[in-house]
């Protein structure tokens, strides 16, 4: 009873796992660096942001470079 509809299904679900999980990643990443440079401006008593504006770039190019290296994974 397993068809093809029941793979479908399992392929799907797997791929909803997966970008999610990325999604969250790339937030993740985002987010601590912006913490990170937010801490650091504070530290320093900078009256602009411009640590945590500098390390949440890095911040986004870096999640940028983690999810095309996921996309460009193999399938198994």
């Amino acid at each position: 009873m397993g068809g093809l509809g029941s793979n479908k299904a399992k392929r799907e679900t797997t791929n909803f796992v997966k970008y999610t999980g990325v999604a969250f990643q790339m937030l993740a990443t985002i987010g601590l660096f912006v913490f990170l440079g937010y801490k650091i401006d504070g530290y320093r008593n900078s009256t602009t942001l411009i640590f945590t504006a500098l390390l949440g770039l890095l911040g986004v190019i870096l999640s940028l470079v983690q999810l095309i290296r996921s996309l460009n994974k193999p399938r198994k």
